[in-house]
């Protein structure tokens, strides 16, 4: 019996050797994810950050160290000063008006009246869309030749002519901004109205029957709960928009005159129009910081809150 016992204390598990094992097992599990993340995301940014202290262009034999040269020339023919100032615009400009819109979106939808399902599912056509496709319909609604915007307005006798409206740096922030408004109110919208959707319905009555109106209600009631939930929407959709190339690129190019060169176009316009490599990784490399800026104040936010 004393020898069975001792067979069977050595044959138990040594402790913490089941939590090992899991532990192995899980890295084992990750291991695919994390190679193909070195491959598509580190390496490549690591290379650029590299690329961005040498002198890389279509007529370089080899890439020659130049230290800071590249952002020294950026910020001395003022590129990368009026790209950032055009890139914080797009995104407050942008930022601010999905949210609004987004918002009154979902109070909207939160409310019943008939086909109000159809009416939620039509909602996410926009977010489903290429966004290139986007950036077609509506360069095609400004157009100055044939656009709908001015065949509505000539029609109206508001206007006398035609107005080019993505001739001009106004006009052209303007389309942008739209274009992309319209593509994000859906995301907005849906996050929201989960919010909406979640409050608690005795506060809600409780609050009507002390004889709060719509808008006490809204802001005693619903503003608390989705608070957290705007905070989130909030900064994914600078980091979102941040990083927003194709409505632009394929409404405007960047122009006019550079009116809407945000950082994303001129990554592109330097690497693939002048062939500067090195100027290209330089203004990634700022257009990495610019949104690694919210990024960090967020995830340091949540980090607090989550302790």
């Amino acid at each position: 019996m004393d020898g069975m016992a001792l067979r069977g204390v050595a044959a138990a598990p040594r402790p913490g050797g089941l939590a090992r094992r899991q532990a192995r097992f899980g890295l084992l599990l990750a291991m695919p994810a994390m190679a193909a993340f070195g491959t598509v995301i580190l390496y490549p940014f690591l290379d650029s950050l590299r690329r961005a202290f040498y002198e890389d262009t279509l007529m370089t034999v080899e890439p020659t160290f130049v230290g800071f040269a590249n952002f020294a020339q950026l910020w001395d023919d003022g590129t990368i000063v009026g790209t950032w100032l055009v890139t914080v615009v797009f995104v407050v400009l942008t930022t601010a008006a999905t949210f609004a819109l987004g918002l009154a979106w979902a109070i909207i939808l939160n409310e019943r009246f008939p086909a109000r399902t159809l009416v939620r599912a039509a909602s996410l056509l926009p977010w489903v869309l290429p966004s290139t496709v986007v950036a077609f319909l509506w360069a095609w609604l400004l157009n100055g030749q044939y656009g709908v915007l001015n065949a509505v307005l000539l029609t109206l006798g508001i206007l006398d002519e035609p107005v080019a409206w993505l001739a001009t740096s106004s006009g052209a922030m303007a389309g942008i901004v739209l274009a992309k408004t319209w593509l994000s109110i859906p995301l907005f919208a849906a996050f929201l109205l989960a919010g909406l959707q979640g409050l608690p319905k005795e506060q809600v009555e409780a609050a009507r029957i002390d004889g709060a109106h719509n808008w006490q209600v809204f802001r005693h009631v619903a503003w608390p709960h989705l608070r957290p939930t705007v905070a989130v929407l909030l900064v994914l959709g600078a980091l979102g928009n941040l990083q927003q190339f194709d409505v632009i690129y394929a409404m405007t190019g960047g122009g006019p005159v550079r009116a809407t060169t945000v950082m994303s176009v001129e990554v592109q316009r330097q690497a693939f129009q002048a062939w500067n490599l090195g100027l290209a990784a330089a203004v990634g490399v700022i257009w990495f910081l610019t949104i690694a800026g919210p990024a960090y104040f967020r995830l340091r936010g949540i980090m607090r809150e989550a302790a």
